[in-house]
């Protein structure tokens, strides 16, 4: 058997677990597989019940135990060895930052080249240790992007805001933007009358700024309005569900959905009006709130470097600033009443700006480069 790979990609957490992160470098890899490929992906083990070895849609993955979890961190002894090894047998590595073990992973990576993708720096919410970790990962994202052969980012508006862009533009930048699905027709199987519906599909993270939109829903004076969030409440790192439901308490306008699985989310696009992304946190892009787009669904979302750029790209919905429930409740009534014509010209706007083939076209070739030194 061959045990060489055309490409190694590492990352803390990999499918079935969901985060925009992951699901850009399932994407890369499956992607790259289905070219013909042999593709490796190195993860933690996040989930004991999950095997060490698997293979997913022609992706072998490998996983590290888990020795212990260190606020949404992982630590796990054997992950930057394990991915030192699979990276050395490969023609090129795609390291997914920020990770604890970035730039362990890159040192052991030996002469292989290295493509890291910054998706974002690492943010924690408020704790008496959170100063602290991210010191230690920013230092090892600093490591790993001193040996990159290419820096990959989803758009320079917010690479350029980060703490590790003196370091990236050293480097060669490329600028790809994730790639986005189009998810079809859809039924409102979640709609729930003839009101306006809000919604946001993502990760139930503080960083998301949920409870801005759900203050600003409750002030929302139309009995006929709903706000639908769905998401996976596991995520790493707690999730703020419990502080959301108490909230809305009371209100039977807010909806909590949970996960939807993948053939679920065109109907959940089909069931809304607006489409809100609150975060009070940079995001690089916003792969949910695009989707969404494609789906011909108008975005509501905070003014902040990189999430900003699907809107200012397609002009398809309102940017606000971050925290301001006021202003969020105020352009959400606003995108609610759009027209069918406008919704369908956002829609096309958003699918030839964002579609997932061209993007995974570019990715290809950033790699492709990377290994054979061009």
């Amino acid at each position: 058997m061959n045990s060489r790979y055309d490409a190694c990609v590492v990352l803390n957490y990999y499918a079935p677990y969901t985060s925009g992160l992951t699901r850009v470098a399932m994407d890369v890899a499956e992607s790259l597989a289905a070219r013909g490929k042999r593709v490796a992906v190195v993860a933690s083990r996040h989930d004991p019940a999950l095997p060490r070895f698997e293979v997913r849609a022609g992706v072998h993955v490998h996983r590290a135990r888990v020795a212990a979890r260190i606020g949404r961190g992982v630590v796990s002894p054997g992950f930057a060895s394990l991915a030192g090894r699979i990276a050395r047998r490969s023609d090129v590595v795609n390291l997914h930052v920020p990770m604890l073990e970035a730039g362990l992973v890159a040192r052991a990576a030996g002469p292989t080249p290295i493509v890291v993708h910054h998706h974002d720096d690492v943010w924690l919410s408020k704790g008496v240790t959170a100063k602290a970790q991210i010191g230690v990962v920013d230092a090892s994202v600093a490591a790993a992007l001193r040996r990159a052969t290419v820096v990959v980012v989803a758009n320079l508006d917010h690479a350029k805001s980060s703490r590790h862009w003196g370091i990236m533009e050293q480097r060669k930048v490329s600028a790809v933007p994730p790639p986005c699905r189009e998810r079809g027709p859809g039924a409102p199987a979640y709609r729930d009358g003839v009101g306006p519906h809000v919604g946001f599909l993502g990760r139930m993270a503080p960083e998301k700024g949920l409870h801005h939109l759900v203050r600003a829903f409750l002030d929302w004076d139309d009995p006929s309005a709903r706000l639908l969030l769905a998401g996976d409440e596991g995520v790493a790192g707690g999730d703020v569900v419990a502080h959301l439901r108490g909230l809305a308490s009371g209100d039977g306008r807010v909806r909590f959905l949970g996960r939807l699985e993948e053939s679920a989310i065109a109907d959940f696009h089909a069931s809304l009006d607006a489409f809100a992304l609150p975060s009070v946190a940079e995001e690089s892009f916003g792969i949910t709130q695009t989707e969404a787009m494609m789906s011909g669904v108008p975005v509501v979302a905070s003014d902040l470097p990189g999430m900003r750029v699907p809107l200012q790209t397609t002009g398809f919905g309102e940017l606000v600033g971050s925290g301001d429930a006021d202003g969020l409740r105020a352009a959400l009534r606003r995108v609610c009443r759009y027209p069918a014509e406008r919704r369908v010209a956002g829609a096309a706007s958003a699918a030839a700006a964002f579609g997932m083939q061209s993007t995974l076209d570019s990715y290809a070739a950033v790699l492709e480069a990377a290994a054979s030194g061009t």
